[in-house]
């Protein structure tokens, strides 16, 4: 049983259902989608290339949702201070 896996980004250049079924032939096992970038129906639509390209060469096809991760956000703090304490 193989236990490494080799996982794609799949993004507008590797979307379309050709190129997901030569990566799938290739060795692929593993789809990421990087949330951090495109909306709901674009996601969708790929998920549904994914699933069609899986069919298609009857190999299963793992689906990683990479979501996006914290942030660093910074504005304009009413009364102009914060106190910050450990942990």
């Amino acid at each position: 049983m193989r236990k490494t896996k080799i996982v794609c980004t799949i993004g507008p250049a590797s979307e379309q259902i050709d190129t997901l079924v030569q990566l799938i032939e290739a060795g692929m096992n593993v789809a990421r989608l990087n949330f951090s970038h495109g909306d709901f129906e674009e996601h969708g639509a790929r998920i549904a290339n994914i699933r069609e390209a899986s069919e298609r060469t009857g190999k299963t096809v793992a689906i990683l949702l990479d979501t996006k991760g914290p942030e660093i956000r910074t504005q304009t703090l009413e009364g102009g201070v914060a106190e910050l304490t450990a942990g």
